[in-house]
């Protein structure tokens, strides 16, 4: 596993969620404290904790554990995101030049 990346991405996808620690460490059936660790790479996690987050957050192991940038299969990554809005903008201008 790769600790720093496996940190980075179960505190980045709790922020997107918008939940506490408190509250997501609840959801997910360990204390806080717990949470804290495996977020700031003092503790590592078991199985068990990484599928009930895999399915909490909604993405795959293989992302949360930092071996591959997309979140779920057939759902986009930020980047491709911001891509994909970016040419509907260029899109959109285009098409007001033919109205």
């Amino acid at each position: 596993m790769n600790d720093l990346q496996f940190c980075a991405n179960l505190s980045r996808l709790r922020r997107e969620k918008g939940v506490s620690q408190r509250k997501a460490a609840s959801d997910l059936n360990i204390s806080q404290a717990l949470l804290s660790h495996y977020e700031n790479g003092a503790r590592e996690p078991g199985l068990a904790f990484v599928c009930r987050a895999c399915d909490y957050y909604g993405v795959t192991a293989d992302f949360l554990l930092g071996r591959t940038g997309e979140e779920a299969p057939g759902r986009p990554g930020p980047e491709a995101m911001r891509k994909l809005a970016q040419q509907l903008r260029q899109m959109a201008e285009q098409a007001e030049s033919y109205i």
